[in-house]
C-alpha cells in the first residue's frame, strides 16, 4: 500500500469523524460527485497542511466541485 493511499484512508476516516458520519458515506459522496480521484491525488497538498485545512477544502469541494487551493 502506498503512502498516498494510506494517507487517503487516514483523511477519509478523520474527515468522516469530523462530519460525524460513516467513512463509507463520505466515500460514496466523493464517488457520486466525481471527486474521488481528485482527493486521492491531493496527497502533496493535504499531507503538509493541518488536517483541518483539508477538511475545509473537502467541504468546499463537495459543496461546489472546486478546491479552495
Amino acid at each position: 500500500m502506498t503512502k498516498e493511499f494510506k494517507f487517503f484512508i487516514y483523511l477519509l476516516e478523520h474527515y468522516a469523524d469530523y462530519k460525524r458520519v460513516d467513512a463509507g458515506e463520505i466515500l460514496k459522496v466523493l464517488q457520486e460527485k466525481g471527486l474521488l480521484d481528485l482527493v486521492m491525488e491531493s496527497y502533496e497538498l493535504y499531507h503538509i497542511e493541518a488536517i483541518e485545512n483539508a477538511f475545509h477544502d473537502l467541504d468546499h469541494l463537495i459543496e461546489t466541485g472546486v478546491s479552495l487551493y
